[in-house]
């Protein structure tokens, strides 16, 4: 579990008062998962060092690791109003419940279509960058992590049966509540930093949707399961806040956008041996992952799509869905 630094607002906004100029700009990137070490931390890192070396230090940014400067929703309020000018986040919908769309349950079902409908050309980027550019966020693209599961201690699940009477933590986005609910367990939506404490005490039996790196990195004193439900692609996005890249000059914003799709490229290719390298560990050290058989992931497939779809439907619209239902994987 790691410790939550709090940094004032009213700090971040003295350390932003200078304004923006081609000779002096300072950035701050942040994200609300993610410690220095981390594959996400190494790559706010590389986003930094990448724009102030090829700006030749004229843009310097400052990087803030998870949580260091507030909870999930505070800091993605904070990109919105401008006081933090980049991210790599999970964004939340309560902006615009269309940001749903990046977590959109069994969307995509194996890692050649999650990289063909995520990447630069597919069909999920012209949905959802359109939505960032109305809430006022520059959108540079996703990065993957993999796919989430269902980790748990005492015992695990792989059907809406086995799953009642179990309580996972979910992160606190629609429709992923509501997705770890459709597949029988009971969603308890809690912010990352009190993860640890929640399972530690009882509050939860374990966590969800997340891929396995996280739940063996922070909980793995407590966890003993991981099943690969595959019911979320697990994707941040790297972003902007829009009136920062409006400031800024060509060349500036070309510097920090090819910055961004290096990373993003960078990701894309090492994104499932990452994942694969963590599912090797969280066996090495005794926790148990578990993959449903193809029948158990129908059923879940199935169950979650009949139920939870219906509700984005309501919440995002049926243009965006009739896209979806016209992409989506279809169940081999």
């Amino acid at each position: 579990m790691y410790h939550k630094t709090l940094v004032s607002v009213a700090s971040l906004m003295t350390a932003l008062a200078a304004p923006l100029s081609a000779a002096d700009m300072t950035l701050v990137l942040t994200s609300e998962a993610g410690d220095r070490d981390s594959v996400l931390g190494k790559a706010m890192q590389d986003w930094a060092s990448m724009i102030q070396q090829n700006s030749n230090d004229r843009i310097e940014v400052n990087v803030f690791y998870q949580g260091e400067l507030g909870g999930q929703q505070e800091l993605f309020d904070q990109l919105v109003q401008g006081n933090v000018h980049m991210m790599i986040t999970w964004p939340q919908t309560s902006y615009d419940q269309r940001i749903g769309v990046n977590y959109i349950p069994y969307l995509v079902l194996d890692w050649d279509d999650a990289i063909s409908s995520f990447g630069k050309d597919g069909w999920v980027r012209d949905v959802i960058e359109p939505v960032y550019q109305d809430i006022g966020l520059k959108y540079f693209g996703p990065f993957p992590e993999g796919f989430g599961g269902i980790a748990t201690k005492g015992r695990y699940a792989t059907s809406f049966e086995d799953a009642q009477g179990l309580r996972v933590r979910s992160q606190p986005i629609f429709p992923l509540p509501q997705t770890v609910q459709a597949m029988g367990f009971q969603a308890v939506p809690i912010d990352w930093a009190e993860v640890y404490t929640s399972i530690q005490t009882g509050v939860v039996d374990g966590d969800s949707s997340n891929v396995i790196f996280w739940d063996y990195e922070y909980f793995r004193d407590q966890l003993d399961y991981f099943v690969q439900s595959s019911h979320n692609f697990s994707s941040y996005s790297l972003l902007m806040n829009g009136d920062t890249w409006e400031q800024l000059s060509d060349e500036d914003r070309k510097i920090i956008e090819d910055a961004a799709v290096a990373v993003i490229d960078k990701q894309f290719t090492e994104a499932r041996a990452e994942d694969e390298k963590w599912i090797a560990a969280a066996q090495e050290v005794g926790m148990e992952y578990i993959v449903p058989t193809p029948e158990q992931k129908a059923a879940w497939v199935e169950r979650v799509r009949a139920e939870v779809w219906p509700q984005v439907e309501d919440a995002l619209g049926a243009e965006i869905m009739d896209t979806v239902r016209a992409n989506a994987s279809v169940p081999k």
